[in-house]
């Protein structure tokens, strides 16, 4: 039951964003839905194995190849849904960290229920 909260949250926070930025565009609730999973199984199944094959540049840059990670998992998303578009390397940037920042606060309005 958490998981599907969890995931109808950030099918949320993936329409409020898609509103706010401009690069970015969801056709629908539903797509947004599945977009929020295949984000779940993407950062569960292809983003350990990046962070993996990538350490050293992580370590290099402080972490902050973490942020190209995050963008390559976005645009992967985008790749396999169909009615959602990202439109280059500095919003999907943008897009990943607003989406982190906003399922932050929102999971924790979750936790603290």
């Amino acid at each position: 039951m958490n998981f599907i909260l969890r995931l109808l949250l950030t099918a949320l926070a993936v329409v409020i964003l898609a509103k706010l930025l401009p690069g970015v565009s969801v056709d629908g609730y539903l797509t947004a839905i599945i977009v929020a999973l295949v984000l779940a199984l993407l950062n569960f199944i292809v983003k350990p194995v990046l962070v993996l094959f990538t350490l050293p540049v992580t370590i290099l840059t402080l972490g902050l190849f973490l942020l190209i990670i995050n963008a390559i998992i976005i645009f992967m998303a985008d790749a396999f849904v169909g009615g959602f578009d990202v439109d280059g390397w500095l919003i999907a940037i943008v897009f990943s960290l607003l989406l982190s920042l906003v399922q932050s606060i929102l999971f924790s309005i979750l936790k603290s229920d």
